[in-house]
């Protein structure tokens, strides 16, 4: 009987509002050259429905980009004897070379905890630390002095407000990439949030390249270690003769 019921109620009510996301980049490609100074990706995008939007809960959207992510090892420096040494130690396990979160709204506000969880949205959600926690007192300080670090350094970015919604249909926001861009992809996500929860979700990909002389030269360094070297070292020579020679001209 509870089952007739509840086939004869999904029969006659009318169906929830399906909402989905059509979304684009202005470049799915950076190239990573000699006179490189960094990138801005314009992410945008609509809500595709198949029924007029739901009255329940406002829609925020959320942009994240993540770069490739490797082991970090934070350190903590500490006086012995009158001299700053590092005293402890921990690794993280992974952790994004650049990260950044672009939102409709305050984060708190607009995404449960839940579902950050569930989906790992914000930055200390993405960073895994497993197993630190017995390499030294104190770990979880260690993970925010990374964060805070890196958001020093311009690389972890809360971009609070930026997401421009109009209408509850179109969106875009503007991600700039600095200019100290790890080679590999960034993983682009795109949330759509009511009542805190996702309700849909998107995926793409920027591939980050080195290209003409940064990339010979990363080749050689990794395939070629000692010509690197070697070359290294006679360029550094022409460049203190060349200053010297220069240097010489003026006093004369």
């Amino acid at each position: 009987m509870i089952r007739a019921l509840a086939l004869f109620l999904a029969l006659t009510l009318p169906a929830a509002a399906q909402e989905v996301i059509v979304a684009g980049m202005s470049q799915n490609r950076v190239s990573i050259t000699a006179d490189f100074d960094g990138s801005e990706i314009l992410i945008y995008g609509a809500v595709k429905r198949d029924s007029p939007p739901p009255d329940a809960g406002a829609l925020e959207v959320i942009v994240t980009v993540e770069g490739p992510s490797t082991p970090v090892d934070v350190r903590r420096k500490g006086r012995v004897a009158g001299i700053w040494v590092n005293t402890a130690s921990v690794r993280v396990d992974s952790a994004p070379t650049f990260y950044a979160v672009a939102t409709t709204g305050p984060l708190k506000h607009i995404l449960s905890d839940t579902d950050d969880l569930r989906y790992s949205i914000s930055v200390e959600r993405v960073i895994r630390a497993i197993g630190i926690a017995a390499e030294a007192d104190g770990s979880e300080e260690f993970v925010k002095a990374l964060m805070r670090v890196r958001t020093s350094e311009g690389r972890y970015r809360l971009l609070e407000g930026r997401v421009e919604l109009t209408e509850d249909t179109l969106f875009r926001t503007d991600i700039i990439l600095p200019s100290n861009l790890t080679e590999g992809e960034y993983k682009v996500r795109l949330f759509l949030l009511r009542d805190k929860r996702v309700i849909a979700s998107q995926e793409r990909v920027i591939g980050v390249r080195k290209e003409g002389l940064e990339r010979f030269l990363f080749n050689l360094a990794q395939e070629q270690p000692l010509i690197y070297g070697l070359l290294s070292l006679v360029l550094a020579a022409i460049a203190g003769w060349g200053a010297s020679a220069a240097f010489r001209l003026i006093r004369a």
